[in-house]
């Protein structure tokens, strides 16, 4: 009779490890989902490059990934990269680099850049600037905008164009951090 008892703890004791182990696994794959979730949609998000604006930085069909996050705790920087809202189906984001900061005024002249008269000192759009757009005349920024232009600054829509203008911060979607597409190039984007 003793040894009839103990058999049926032990079952219901095997029944009661699985059923443990089960709610266990149901509660880690709901942690797993709820935090897959919450980085996808508040924290990053994987933005595709279209065009050749941004090379040699970044090149056409590059998979980048954006930090949505940062910017709610700092402004953003001079040469950070940037994703904002476009106006064609077929491209609804671009990716450029702020130039221009509030409260600056920007002119392009003689093929270079003028940030408050003068000249800006940078690594990235080494070329001699054909067209200055907008920026032919000093444009200045206002409390939340910032000036953006592509890296290949002579095939580059970006600020100097009517069509994407002076970029406010509410519009900023992201900061470039991740390059993950093409594996060959995998790594953190320069900003700086």
């Amino acid at each position: 009779m003793i040894v009839a008892k103990k058999k049926r703890r032990n079952r219901e004791s095997a029944g009661m490890r699985f059923l443990r182990k089960l709610v266990n696994t149901g509660l880690f794959l709901l942690v797993v989902l709820g935090i897959t979730y919450l980085v996808v949609n508040y924290v990053t998000n994987r933005t595709l490059v279209h065009g050749s604006s941004m090379e040699a930085t970044l090149s056409d069909g590059d998979s980048i990934m954006m930090d949505k996050l940062s910017y709610r705790f700092q402004e953003p920087e001079r040469f950070d990269i940037v994703s904002f809202p476009y106006n064609d189906p077929a491209h609804p984001y671009l990716i450029k680099r702020i130039i221009g900061l509030p409260g600056e005024t920007i002119q392009i002249m003689n093929g270079k850049i003028y940030i408050n008269q003068e000249v800006l000192q940078e690594s990235y759009g080494l070329e001699v600037i054909q067209s200055g757009g907008l920026a032919d005349q000093p444009v200045t920024l206002g409390a939340d905008e910032y000036f953006v232009m592509g890296d290949n600054r002579n095939d580059s829509v970006d600020s100097r164009f009517a069509e994407v203008g002076n970029v406010r911060k509410q519009d900023i979607t992201g900061r470039a951090w991740l390059q993950v597409w093409p594996f060959n190039d995998f790594g953190l984007v320069r900003n700086k």
